[in-house]
């Protein structure tokens, strides 16, 4: 199964190479960016300030060029952060490009430890660390609210939330108009229905995810009510093949 999640990552990864980009604005001064069309490709969200960028997810080498190239096609501000929402390989390479800019790499401890642990080539340490369920980034007049959700998927797994925009960025725990993996691959089904309801209490309205198969460059609250409720529909399809004595083996079938 390990060997299938890293062969799926590197997959979608190199797919990345490939795909072609684009920027859209979300909200005065946010602003998306990734490929033109979801399938497995990775969307990260920049905030312009007037003190300069806050940039969320660097990916890989290859999206963070882009992402790059990307902020500087709307602004001459410089990099100020680059934020991870998680751990995982796949979303926190890349990060490089945005140290050669002297911008502040910032990730919750969990990640980090992980990071740390587990090096990559492609993958550079964050500068900064924090810890408990809340930091708050202010830059420009901007503020930005980052909030660890906890046991989820993956360690240090953070959303983060722009409260006057009511904008968030929301990594992999929710994926718009997909349904969930066969193997949902270290994700804590409990502890992610429960991540699910603490990001419903959040304050926001908008949102951009990593992934995402809408049409729609800013997804809503809805998409995560949405996943939630289709974990709790499947768990309840389950327990009732179960309780009318299917065989556990003919119940992905049913």
């Amino acid at each position: 199964m390990i060997l299938s999640l890293l062969l799926a990552m590197t997959s979608s990864v190199m797919a990345q190479h490939t795909m072609e980009t684009r920027v859209w604005k979300v909200a005065e001064d946010v602003y998306r960016f990734g490929p033109v069309e979801g399938n497995n490709g990775y969307y990260s969200m920049f905030v312009v300030t007037d003190d300069g960028v806050i940039a969320i997810e660097p990916v890989n080498p290859e999206h963070s060029k882009g992402l790059m190239a990307a902020i500087k096609s709307v602004t001459d501000k410089p990099v100020r952060y680059l934020l991870h929402s998680y751990n995982h390989w796949d979303h926190s390479k890349g990060g490089a490009i945005f140290r050669e800019q002297d911008a502040k790499i910032v990730s919750h401890i969990e990640a980090y430890e992980w990071m740390k642990a587990y090096p990559h080539p492609d993958m550079v340490l964050p500068d900064e660390t924090w810890t408990g369920k809340r930091k708050d980034i202010v830059l420009g007049g901007k503020t930005i609210e980052l909030h660890h959700i906890g046991m989820s998927h993956g360690l240090g797994m953070t959303v983060f939330v722009l409260p006057k925009e009511k904008i968030a960025y929301i990594a992999d725990i929710v994926t718009p108009n997909r349904v969930l993996f066969a193997t949902v691959p270290d994700f804590n089904i409990k502890e992610w229905v429960r991540a699910l309801k603490l990001v419903e209490s959040l304050d926001f309205e908008g949102a951009v995810f990593s992934h995402s198969q809408s049409k729609d460059p800013l997804g809503s609250k809805k998409d995560v009510i949405q996943t939630r409720e289709f974990i709790a529909d499947i768990q309840a399809a389950i327990v009732d093949e179960f309780q009318k004595g299917t065989d556990f083996t003919q119940i992905p079938e049913k």
